[in-house]
């Protein structure tokens, strides 16, 4: 009998392995043509991140089946999307540096929580926390609806893992990462609750918690010091959001792209069950925003990751691609250098009064950043909870500017205490000057002379010559001509008080190094926010953050730093709009620095895409927190 079916079997064998031959050969039908592997990274913006600087080869044993054909992209449930810079590490405890890896592990990896389109923190992996009343210990409640896109469990051993890797003297990620998760203690309490216990209070603890979680299953037993050269990082990254990995893509032998699918346990969760109809998800890198442009002209994407404003013209000129604005997660202001000795006259606070009231910012910001920029009214950004709208700040009025000068002393005594002056409503100088202030705290060494009498009568300046004082003041600023042209405008405003202004402007490399040095006299600086999106402006504001922040000037104002400290330390919401109130009121009165602006953000997409909404923004791949409805029509 069974030799009966021997030729049965074997035609059946052989039919079977012609089906394996076909479905291999078989082409694609995704239609992505891989673009020209780009020869160096674009330059950094003012405020940058450190990006690669090599293209990244594929791996040795990439299948060639992963390489996609070369065929026009339809729209339907794909989506293509091209991206400016490189694919370098798939895992979100790398990706720190790299916007493209950013916004591809976005998709892959979740944290414990996330943002909505008010940049409040939500749960995500985590159910719920709590705090403990001292602000020490965090709880974390998981959810146990998740599972590894392998179909393995989520659970608290691998939200304790990833956290012990960052902390880890040995991660090779991020120094800032290192420096936090080093004074962290996380535990397992059970397989769904995890406690978190710090050494200080820290409000914005719940947006520390929002980096992608990695599965311990498959890192685990790797020497942290390897993590960097695992395989993890880009043949398997293994996540639990929304998309997974289908395929890399390659071109000249580097990675030039890569392919996303809707995670079939995605789609077993609540919020994974309706939507996403975008179900394939491809990214395609190019060297420039330029070149990706011509790549949409061409067919060959339907969206672009963001849109720098030397390309916005030819952006707003290309038929059937439309434009979507946000704020990004940066404020443009002026510091002023308050330890150079040259101009230490900033410390004086009816001094900066009368530089607020001599600038005309509505004005220079709708000539010189139309388009690209509008009127910041805050330290703070305007998408988040903590924002104040309508702040008094000092209104342009050169001639009220001068006459506040004229009483403001520009001489200051070395190592001579002398009492703050007392600023009568009438001269628009900053309220309560008898308090404490940074001229009056030992970190200011030099304060300037009472220029009032304590009745509020105004007393003439003792100033040893007859004319005003004419002193020399340099703007330093990042060689953008939009910048470069505003920095002009502010130097003009303040030549009107009697200043001598110049403006210097230099590379972004050279920018950052002066300001790191101090070697400037004022400066116009973006300060990022970016990722987070807390609006704790700590490291920008906090006289402590001198020589260790982003406080690159020594502003040393010690109400300001208090009302920081007080919004930190408090983890009741609250309590928290009230502290930064008071900060952003503080701001306007004291006029440490000038806000000037908000650079946009801009995501470019085919006009038939749909349901793109942009909100709150603390980095660019917040743009697919609506991704669940997009969708093509016509």
């Amino acid at each position: 009998m069974l030799k009966g079916l021997r030729w049965p079997f074997l035609a059946l064998l052989l039919a079977s392995t012609l089906l394996v031959v076909a479905l291999i050969l078989r082409p694609d039908d995704s239609g992505e043509t891989p673009p020209t592997a780009p020869a160096e990274t674009a330059p950094p913006a003012p405020q940058p991140t450190p990006r690669p600087t090599d293209p990244t080869p594929a791996p040795a044993d990439l299948p060639p089946a992963l390489l996609l054909p070369a065929e026009p992209a339809a729209p339907g449930n794909v989506l293509v999307e091209a991206l400016v810079g490189r694919i370098v590490k798939l895992n979100p405890l790398l990706a720190t540096y790299n916007p493209v890896d950013r916004d591809i592990t976005s998709l892959i990896f979740e944290g414990l929580t996330a943002t909505n389109e008010y940049g409040e923190i939500v749960p995500r992996l985590a159910e719920s926390w709590t705090v403990s009343p001292d602000g020490l210990q965090y709880f974390f409640e998981l959810r146990q609806d998740v599972l590894w896109h392998d179909g393995l469990p989520f659970t608290a051993d691998d939200v304790v893992f990833t956290f012990r890797l960052l902390g880890d003297p040995l991660f090779p990620g991020a120094e800032s990462l290192r420096a936090l998760w080093r004074t962290v203690e996380v535990d397992a309490l059970s397989e769904s609750l995890v406690r978190f216990r710090l050494t200080q209070p820290l409000a914005s603890f719940p947006d520390q918690v929002r980096i992608g979680i990695v599965p311990a299953h498959v890192l685990g037993g790797t020497p942290v010091q390897e993590l960097g050269q695992h395989p993890f990082n880009l043949q398997s990254p293994i996540g639990t959001g929304p998309y997974q990995i289908e395929a890399l893509t390659a071109s000249g032998g580097q990675i030039d792209g890569i392919q996303l699918r809707v995670a079939p346990v995605f789609r077993q969760r609540p919020e994974g069950a309706e939507g996403y109809l975008i179900d394939r998800l491809v990214f395609r890198t190019y060297d420039t925003a330029e070149a990706a442009l011509a790549a949409f002209s061409a067919g060959e994407v339907h969206s672009i990751g963001g849109i720098p404003p030397e390309a916005l013209d030819t952006a707003r000129q290309t038929p059937g691609l439309s434009l979507y604005t946000t704020v990004a997660p940066r404020v443009g202001v002026l510091i002023y250098n308050w330890e150079r000795s040259a101009v230490r006259f900033v410390r004086n606070p009816r001094v900066r009064l009368a530089l607020a009231q001599a600038v005309d910012r509505v004005g220079l910001v709708a000539r010189t950043l139309d388009g690209r920029a509008i009127l910041a009214d805050s330290p703070l950004l305007p998408t988040s909870w903590a924002y104040v709208p309508d702040l008094a700040w000092p209104a342009y009025d050169p001639a009220r500017a001068r006459a506040l000068l004229d009483t403001a002393s520009l001489i200051f005594e070395e190592e001579v205490a002398t009492p703050e002056p007392t600023v009568t409503p009438e001269e628009e100088a900053p309220p309560d000057e008898s308090e404490a202030t940074p001229e009056s705290t030992p970190a200011a060494e030099e304060t300037p002379p009472a220029e009032e009498t304590q009745s509020g009568e105004e007393a003439t300046p003792e100033v040893e010559h007859e004319e005003p004082i004419r002193l020399a003041l340099t703007i330093l600023t990042a060689d953008d001509p939009a910048l470069v042209a505003l920095a002009e405008d502010i130097g003009a405003g303040w030549e009107g008080l009697g200043f001598a202004v110049s403006v210097e402007a230099v590379s972004a490399g050279e920018l950052r190094a002066r300001l790191q040095d101090g070697d400037f006299d004022a400066a116009l600086v973006e300060f990022s926010f970016e990722p987070h999106a807390d609006p704790d402006p700590f490291v920008f504001w906090h006289q402590g953050q001198y020589g260790t922040g982003q406080n690159y000037g020594g502003m040393d104002d010690r109400r300001i730093s208090e009302a920081l400290e007080d919004a930190r330390r408090d983890p009741v919401g609250l309590n928290r709009i009230t502290h930064y109130r008071r900060f952003q009121e503080l701001f306007a009165e004291r006029v440490p620095a000038l806000v000037l602006y908000y650079p946009l953000y801009f995501y470019a997409a085919d006009a038939r895409l749909q349901g793109v909404q942009l909100g709150f923004m603390s980095t660019a791949s917040d743009r697919f927190r609506s991704l669940q409805e997009w969708h093509f029509e016509g």
